[in-house]
């Protein structure tokens, strides 16, 4: 009888979750139609049909999701084993996989990994950038091995690793007239002049929650889609936001007018690292927290 493969199984588990094939294949790092191939082969392999094919949508069927449910528990098996095999390596070698979210990826990054590489040249380092709750699911589903984020948010199963405090700062553009930067008050604040990320990037939560926002008529109705738009909408004085400490030195931030003031208030989010409760490899991934803490 033949199996399915471990390639297969983790394909499908991504098509689950993009419930997109193009999508899917992108987030595999592979060409759609070897994505399509390998789901056909998994359907051939366990002689069931696992998704209902339209022009525009995708279901899992039935069988489908059992199959998923039970390809998730094989992958952390897998994982386990791997990690068992490992625990007499030597720490920071090998393949890891780490997720992190683009609010942290442009500005700690491209600083640490030089100096990682160098330090560590027999690690292989995979990056997977996406938005918390994606790359959470992606740990949970075995695809990930650790995940760099921002702090508090909601996960079961998992450990955590608190790096440091990232203290969030005033963003408003040179010469604008909507804010005293040495003098800002929330409440003085025109009506939607508080440009914030759209729904579903936790930045946008916790500034809300650590720049104490409750009053959300001074929010904009609008949420940039990404950092880079976020900030040509404060360069365009479209209105003022509010940006991690970590972005101060960020190419994002060059040839733009955007400024940052550091406030008054107490005002940060935490930074962290996650991984699967009960990994063999916490030891090393408190290895990698606090190489990050060091050199950051």
């Amino acid at each position: 009888m033949r199996s399915p493969t471990f390639k297969q199984l983790r394909y499908f588990l991504a098509l689950t979750q993009e419930q997109h094939f193009g999508r899917a294949a992108e987030a595999c790092f592979v060409s759609q139609s070897a994505f399509s191939s390998a789901i056909r082969e998994l359907e051939a392999t366990l002689e069931a049909d696992l998704v209902d094919r339209t022009n525009r949508n995708v279901t899992i069927t039935a069988t489908g999701q059992d199959v998923a449910t039970q390809a998730r528990l094989v992958l952390r098996d897998m994982e386990s084993l791997v990690d068992l095999a490992r625990g007499d390596t030597e720490p920071l070698c090998g393949e890891l996989r780490l997720g992190v979210i683009p609010t942290i990826a442009p500005f700690l990054l491209p600083g640490i990994l030089p100096k990682l590489r160098k330090d560590y040249p027999s690690l292989k380092l995979l990056l997977i950038e996406d938005q918390t709750q994606r790359i959470y699911d992606r740990l949970m589903d075995g695809d990930l091995d650790v995940l760099l984020l921002a702090l508090p948010w909601e996960m079961q199963g998992v450990d955590t690793m608190t790096l440091f405090r990232d203290e969030f700062q005033l963003a408003y553009r040179q010469g604008t007239g909507r804010v005293d930067p040495d003098n800002y008050r929330f409440n003085r604040l025109d009506a939607e002049s508080v440009l914030l990320l759209e729904d579903g990037h936790c930045l946008r939560d916790h500034a809300l929650a650590a720049c104490k926002i409750r009053n959300t008529q001074k929010v904009s109705r609008f949420g940039a889609s990404s950092l880079l738009t976020l900030i040509e909408m404060v360069d365009a004085d479209l209105g003022i936001t509010f940006l991690p400490e970590m972005a101060r030195d960020s190419s994002l931030l060059r040839h733009t007018r955007v400024r940052l003031q550091k406030m008054k208030e107490d005002s940060y989010r935490t930074i962290g690292l996650a991984w699967r409760k009960g990994s063999r490899r916490a030891q090393e991934f408190e290895m990698l927290g606090n190489y990050f803490c060091d050199n950051r």
